[in-house]
């Protein structure tokens, strides 16, 4: 019985020092409200939208602990990746994502990319480096050439750019809430914000 109400007591002080944490984040030091707040891919749902590059050493940073928070993904909440393409080294990036998906093997090559990249330093910036890469899962590099150069991925593309213009966004990783907030860093607490944020949306709505 002494143990169960430790272990309860343990439970509650956790619980506390949690929300006391949650309630800490503030507007202009741990995330920032948005000048032109933007649409959501999905009315009813709320948005996490990440804006990335492949070659970002920041962004291979925070990957595992936005897989993580991925694996808890509350049903009202629409994730989105945004390949960043706000030079013609991200645009490269941008459109080797967006062909992984077109062809159907994103899941199998995004981690794998990021790997390649920061753990083997492989130079896979550019259409010829990242089709050469995709020949390792079954893609010829005519196919890969067909969807990387694609209208569909090149409006994927155009959107990427468009929504960064409208955040005013200056590098990446950086992960917008609801198209209302931004979330910048690597580390563990940027999962923790895009909860408290996810929170502050469902009770204002």
């Amino acid at each position: 019985m002494k143990k169960f109400i430790i272990n309860g007591l343990a439970v509650a002080v956790m619980a506390f020092s949690a929300n006391a944490m949650a309630e800490n984040f503030v507007a202009g030091k741990d995330y920032t409200i948005l000048k032109n707040p933007g649409k959501v891919d999905v009315p009813g749902k709320i948005e996490v939208r990440e804006f990335f590059w492949y070659g970002c050493p920041h962004c291979f940073r925070l990957e595992p602990h936005m897989q993580a928070w991925l694996k808890k993904l509350p049903k009202d909440v629409n994730f989105v990746r945004s390949p960043a393409a706000m030079n013609p080294v991200w645009e490269s990036g941008a459109r080797t994502y967006y062909a992984s998906e077109q062809l159907g093997i994103r899941k199998r090559t995004h981690l794998a990319l990021f790997d390649a990249i920061h753990l083997q330093n492989q130079q896979i910036f550019d259409q010829a480096s990242a089709a050469q890469f995709f020949t390792k899962y079954g893609v010829p590099v005519a196919k890969f050439n067909a969807a990387y150069s694609s209208f569909a991925v090149s409006a994927k593309v155009a959107q990427s750019n468009q929504l960064a213009a409208q955040y005013q966004l200056a590098g990446v990783p950086a992960v917008v809430v609801d198209g209302k907030y931004l979330v910048q860093g690597e580390d563990g607490k940027v999962p923790k914000v895009i909860d408290f944020l996810i929170n502050k949306e469902r009770h204002s709505k």
